[in-house]
């Protein structure tokens, strides 16, 4: 089942499945688009099971479809763009819609976030390629005077942000320098003459975690020896300073010992030299000798 829509919104919209669909600015169509450029009864569109016929009932307005000017009538089929006056409207299914725009939104990881004041804080996501201008057929449209219709493009490469300016009459400036292409990093400020943003997205290569290769076991198994050796070593240092306490224990007692025994040696050497001298004095005497 088919819809038609407005490009810009998609609140605007129309199912495909009546005889005969009606889009105009007038209130009794079944698609009323509130807009100057556009006829009481501007299109009608035939729906036949699943074939579209597109006939045109503006006269002079314009009608194209794919960028081609329908005069009469012409075939319509899934994805084709209409431009009706100055409104763009695409056919779509809406089930297959859905589905490509969750794939996008998953893949999305660059973004702009506006600091202008008439829309400070608006995030605008940013696709593999988004051109920006104040045109309805960019990806981000902004009505102001000062962009160009198509100004710059932003594209996605590999995972990173480039900006190209498309010939823009006001330039496009990245942290205010005037560029023409270049790369373009999170934190960054983006500006469209004086149209400014700030830019949202993934951090570089430096600044995420590095993740150390994993070790092969015969690391692991010298890393252990060397820890349980490191262990051991904590270990016996307790009892070392245990042992060469009780040696310095012993070398005391020993030092002590070995001094009173020096002394005791020496007390008996001088009283039996004492006695040999008072046996000798008395032998003397006894021989007549004093």
């Amino acid at each position: 089942m088919l819809k038609l829509c407005d490009v810009k919104d998609a609140r605007q919209s129309v199912w495909l499945v009546a005889p005969k669909v009606t889009i105009g600015r007038g209130s009794n169509c079944d698609l009323t688009l509130a807009d100057p450029s556009l006829a009481k009864l501007h299109v009608e569109i035939v729906v036949d099971g699943e074939e579209l016929e597109l006939r045109n009932l503006a006269g002079s307005g314009l009608v194209a479809v794919n960028g081609k000017l329908i005069d009469g009538s012409c075939k319509l089929q899934r994805n084709d763009k209409l431009q009706l006056g100055e409104r763009n409207l695409a056919v779509i299914d809406p089930k297959i819609t859905r589905l490509k725009a969750a794939a996008a939104s998953a893949n999305v990881s660059w973004a702009l976030r506006a600091n202008h004041p008439a829309i400070v804080g608006r995030v605008y996501p940013v696709r593999e390629a988004s051109v920006v201008g104040r045109s309805d057929e960019c990806d981000l449209t902004f009505a102001m005077s000062h962009l160009s219709r198509r100004h710059a493009r932003l594209e996605v490469r590999e995972g990173l942000l480039f900006v190209v300016d498309l010939g823009s009459a006001n330039g496009t400036y990245l942290n205010n320098q005037r560029v023409t292409e270049c790369r373009v990093r999170r934190g960054d400020e983006l500006r469209f003459d004086s149209l400014s943003f700030s830019v949202v997205g993934p951090a570089d290569d430096l600044d995420k975690t590095t993740v150390r290769q994993a070790v092969s076991l015969p690391e692991m198994d010298r890393a252990d020896g060397a820890l349980e050796q490191a262990l051991n070593r904590d270990r016996l240092r307790p009892a070392a300073r245990s042992q060469a306490a009780a040696g310095n224990s012993s070398a005391g007692t020993y030092e002590e010992h070995s001094t009173t025994a020096g002394g005791s040696g020496w007390l008996w050497i001088g009283m039996l030299l004492a006695g040999v001298a008072a046996a000798g004095y008395f032998w003397a005497r006894s021989q007549g000798l004093l």
